[in-house]
């Protein structure tokens, strides 16, 4: 079939930029420090830098990026997949082996690389034989000169400005929608991490999606907390695009910066994982809000006295779950007729479940070893199990990977929860995660929830280790309010309020902060290794 027939046109997120430039050319677009793009600009900087890209990256091949959120992140998103090849965003918290690895496995041409972290890959054209050309990007916002370094080509302006005049536009279609767009790497919190390939018909899909979910439109402000590199952020790099919204950059999360721009920007959205919610709520210069400022949350059920003080000033906070393989978010804890009515409490309690599938997915499913649904009880765990438009192509060049994760026609997310009679999912442990003590099931996300009801308790991982009469039990790592000291009896004594006795850790570590990816999850496995 064509790229364009009088029915059918393939489905990219290219179009987004295309029909916002068309629509919005003089509306602002992205906004980061003293720098500042109109869509028109925004459509230019992605076009010339497809230009430098394709000359090269050959079409099908990788081109990787490693910057913090930057407009330049931004525009590679649009810029890759105009050149017709695939991006490859990192996590900027990688080391040089980890790094390596990837651009190996990928075989990455080009890699794009903030100033910051070039000392992170120096040397790496030796590492990485496909590598051809390292270039660095110098974000003035980050105040540091251009390092000089031998393992870098050229500076981003030169690279791009070598493309000027641009003499062709190219078009905003693909001729196959089913096509790669973007390879994410997991986050490797055990194991190694594995390539997950997105389509373009399934990165368009999620984003109108975001859009509808988010209720993101033209007048939307958008500040980047998530990082970029994260399911492509979730796809609202392309989402914000496609509703012609404005999106502000951040290079680090910082609790002064987020206020400056919900004050001095009137920031309307924010995504992130729940310590980013905790960092808003509990910062000094926190308060009530004269305009709508919606948090979308995952990674973990949101802290219910967290949920409080933001609600507090006037917050709207949204739940939603999912997986690198899923393109973020999959399912979303909508709010029903009533809720807000509810005492707090119960109303956390709804609040922290995982929901239904989102406008593009499907419903997910809570199967037996035999993929039988469980009992919508609210009881029974199952694992939870994915299919639709918003599940990843496969893991790239990793057959045995793919066939595995979906054996049975559906995604196996490794996630055991329950399903309530409301048809409402609700995670309950990764199935690594689960103790059992005693021969009984222990939710380590159960357990945490409860002990992050007390008021003064502001994080908590709990993980089972060895125990010689109940086989495993459950260990707190706790984390109380600064200057606030409690005690092992106070936190039990605490729990036990809220959760079966067998289910209450009574071995409690008192800790100074918790080992996470940038993603916002805990490390466990690091946790068990103390």
């Amino acid at each position: 079939m064509s790229i364009q027939t009088a029915n059918h046109s393939a489905l990219t997120p290219l179009r987004f930029l295309e029909r916002s430039a068309e629509v919005y050319p003089t509306r602002t677009a992205i906004l980061h420090g003293e720098r500042s793009y109109t869509y028109g600009e925004f459509a230019q900087a992605a076009q010339l830098l497809a230009a430098a890209l394709a000359a090269d990256v050959a079409p099908g091949e990788r081109v990787a990026v490693l910057t913090p959120n930057t407009p330049e992140s931004i525009f590679a998103h649009f810029a890759a997949p105009l050149a017709g090849v695939t991006l490859v965003a990192l996590n900027t918290r990688l080391t040089r082996p980890e790094i390596s690895d990837i651009l190996r496995h990928c075989e990455a041409r080009v890699l794009l690389v903030d100033t910051e972290l070039v000392e992170r890959i120096e040397g790496i054209r030796e590492l990485v034989p496909s590598l051809t050309k390292v270039i660095e990007i110098n974000d003035s916002v980050s105040g540091l000169p251009l390092t000089g370094s031998s393992s870098v080509a050229t500076d981003y302006e030169s690279y791009v400005s070598a493309q000027t005049p641009l003499t062709t536009t190219r078009p905003y279609e693909v001729a196959d929608e089913d096509a790669v767009i973007t390879i994410n790497y997991t986050s490797g919190t055990t194991g190694t991490p594995k390539g997950v390939m997105y389509s373009h018909r399934g990165a368009y899909l999620a984003s109108l999606g975001s859009v509808v979910h988010n209720q993101f439109t033209a007048e939307s402000n958008y500040l980047w907390t998530l990082p970029m590199f994260h399911c492509n952020g979730w796809c609202t790099a392309w989402a914000v695009t496609a509703a012609g919204g404005t999106q502000v950059c951040l290079r680090a999360v910082d609790a002064d910066a987020i206020w400056d721009a919900i004050d001095d920007l009137e920031v309307s959205h924010i995504c992130g994982a729940p310590a980013v919610c905790t960092t808003i709520a509990t910062a000094d210069r926190a308060h009530a809000l004269d305009r709508p400022l919606r948090i979308t949350t995952a990674g973990a059920p949101p802290s219910p006295t967290v949920i409080g003080q933001l609600e507090e000033i006037g917050v709207h906070v949204v739940h939603v779950y999912g997986l690198t393989e899923t393109y973020g978010p999959f399912t979303i804890c909508e709010h029903q007729a009533g809720w807000p009515d509810l005492p707090a409490d119960e109303r956390a309690v709804l609040l922290s479940r995982q929901g239904v599938g989102m406008l593009q997915a499907e419903q997910a499913r809570v199967v037996d070893l035999d993929m039988v649904d469980v009992p919508a009880d609210g009881e029974t765990m199952g694992e939870i199990v994915l299919r639709g438009n918003n599940v990843m192509v496969g893991y790239f060049r990793n057959k045995a990977a793919t066939e595995e994760a979906f054996h049975g026609g559906w995604f196996h997310t490794g996630d055991l929860g329950v399903m309530h009679p409301d048809g409402y999912v609700q995670v309950k442990d990764r199935a690594k995660d689960i103790v059992i003590s005693g021969g009984e099931n222990i939710s380590t996300v159960e357990v945490e929830q409860a002990l992050l009801r007390h008021p003064q308790i502001v994080d908590v991982a709990v993980i089972g280790v060895p125990d010689a009469k109940w086989g495993e039990h459950p260990r707190a790592f706790v984390i109380t309010e600064p200057g606030v000291t409690l005690s092992v009896e106070e936190v039990v004594a605490h729990a036990r309020e809220w959760i079966a006795g067998y289910k209450v850790p009574r071995d409690i570590v008192f800790a100074d902060g918790l080992p996470r990816t940038s993603t916002g999850k805990v490390m466990k496995h690091e946790l068990r290794t103390r």
